[in-house]
């Protein structure tokens, strides 16, 4: 095995609880796969494991799986970083624009439910490292709908903003790259990306939402863009810091 193999194996091998390397399974045509197993020091909660498997002999052995599975994971930790600096210039143009009391020190409105979408739940940084990937993936796909609602809302609102627009329409096209790059980790680690289908699915729950933009008055729609900007710049910082427990040498 390689260095670069190993640096991997080490890297999350020290951030995931009950790590194991198979016998005889280390080899130039061994990939990753995480699974759930019950104990390890989680409580009730499921340990992360990382097994090391074989691959079929007949495939090309010559090309080894695991620096490209760092790499991709690396990539995405990455771009998930940027854009939590952006999602963060995004929330505080769209505060700007929204006139008093949003822009007022300490103003907090109203947490109105978004369909389809909710902030991370406080149990979701004691989930296994895939269910979580799997719960950002799931928030990234619900986004760009909202926010393009938002979108339309505000050029309605704010016809002369054109940078808040842009940022708006931005957003939406880097969480579905984001949550792109997170489904093909969890691919690349063995994992179904997929869990069970939204209640109610994104498109509807989107019609809902865009819906009730349109029929309430303005200050209940600059709340949506609020609460949506916020929703947005909370699922890619989690999925941001999800993403470092994977990362070799990142955070526990």
């Amino acid at each position: 095995m390689s260095q670069r193999e190993g640096s991997l194996g080490k890297g999350l091998k020290g951030q995931i609880p009950g790590h194991r390397r198979e016998q005889g399974s280390e080899g130039p045509g061994a990939r990753v796969r995480v699974s759930a197993t019950p104990g390890s020091g989680m409580g009730a909660a499921w340990a992360r494991e990382l097994t090391l498997v074989s691959e079929d002999p007949k495939a090309d052995s010559s090309i080894s799986l695991l620096p490209h599975l760092e790499a991709k994971i690396r990539q995405t930790h990455s771009l998930a970083h940027l854009l939590t600096k952006y999602a963060e210039q995004l929330f505080q143009e769209y505060v700007q624009h929204q006139g008093d009391p949003f822009g007022l020190p300490g103003f907090s409105p109203p947490r109105l439910p978004v369909a389809g979408l909710s902030a991370p739940a406080p149990s979701h940084a004691g989930l296994p490292a895939p269910e979580q990937l799997r719960l950002d993936a799931a928030a990234l796909d619900a986004l760009p709908p909202l926010l393009d609602i938002v979108r339309r809302r505000q050029a309605e609102l704010n016809p002369r903003a054109p940078r808040l627009l842009r940022r708006l329409e931005d957003a939406g096209r880097q969480a579905r790259a984001l949550g792109a790059a997170v489904e093909a980790v969890l691919a690349a680690l063995g994992v179904p990306a997929r869990g069970p289908p939204p209640e109610p699915p994104p498109a509807a729950a989107a019609a809902a939402a865009a819906a009730s933009a349109s029929s309430t008055g303005v200050f209940p729609a600059k709340v949506l863009g609020f609460r949506v900007c916020g929703l947005y710049r909370e699922w890619v910082s989690r999925t941001e810091g999800d993403l470092s427990q994977l990362v070799p040498g990142g955070s526990a």
